[in-house]
């Protein structure tokens, strides 16, 4: 079974218009395709093709990886907070593969 992807936020209780930034890793093989196994067989292609990170309904980032990424694809974002979410990531592979992770990100009333 693979460990489930990892998520950390520089600020889960933002202020409002605050820069929240974002650092996530999801263990996957990242196969290109372009190897052979130790018979000369070709090893299938089966890559993350695509990350999104939404908070609530709001897409906020998109990424689609090609076949130089490494193993365990490492990501790293900003955003600034507006509102309070969930802040859900998603990734999928070349075999459907879904794999996601969240976190609440709360808003901090403004101290005044």
């Amino acid at each position: 079974m693979t460990p489930p992807p990892r998520i950390w936020i520089s600020n889960s209780k933002p202020a409002r218009g605050e820069l929240v930034r974002v650092r996530a890793q999801v263990e996957h093989v990242m196969e290109s395709g372009l190897r052979t196994d130790a018979e000369g067989r070709p090893r299938p292609r089966n890559i993350v093709r695509r990350f999104e990170a939404r908070l609530g309904p709001v897409l906020l980032l998109t990424w689609e990886p090609g076949i130089g990424i490494a193993q365990n694809p490492y990501i790293e974002f900003t955003f600034v907070a507006r509102d309070s979410a969930e802040l859900k990531l998603s990734w999928v592979d070349d075999q459907g593969l879904t794999q996601q992770v969240s976190k609440a990100v709360v808003l901090t009333p403004a101290s005044g």
